[in-house]
């Protein structure tokens, strides 16, 4: 019997499916997503940042996050806050994401 995927892996797979354009690993795996909150009405809340504050796609990337995570069968809204706290930096990586980029 397939074991069934929970709402918080639905949500990943969402985020497996954003981009940031300067780099060809997605930004789950890149480690621009900080936290994942789904609570008991499945209202998601997003926190997120970007490789740099003055990242090309600040104005874009997180209300495409926000959009595609409303998407996912069961949610029933969807908010994503930018943070600077902790800054990004590449030891969030997946270890896939450093192999993908020849980091390793």
């Amino acid at each position: 019997m397939a074991e069934e995927t929970t709402l918080h892996d639905r949500v990943v797979d969402a985020l497996k499916t954003c981009y940031d354009p300067e780099i060809p690993v997605d930004i789950y795996q890149l480690g621009l997503i900080y936290d994942i909150a789904i609570n008991d009405d499945n209202e998601v809340t997003i926190k997120m940042t970007l490789t740099s504050p003055a990242c090309p796609v600040a104005g874009t990337l997180p209300p495409e996050v926000e959009t595609k995570v409303k998407g996912v069968e069961g949610v029933t809204k969807s908010t994503v806050e930018l943070v600077w706290d902790p800054p990004w930096d590449m030891t969030r990586m997946s270890e896939g994401a450093k192999l993908q980029l020849g980091l390793m």
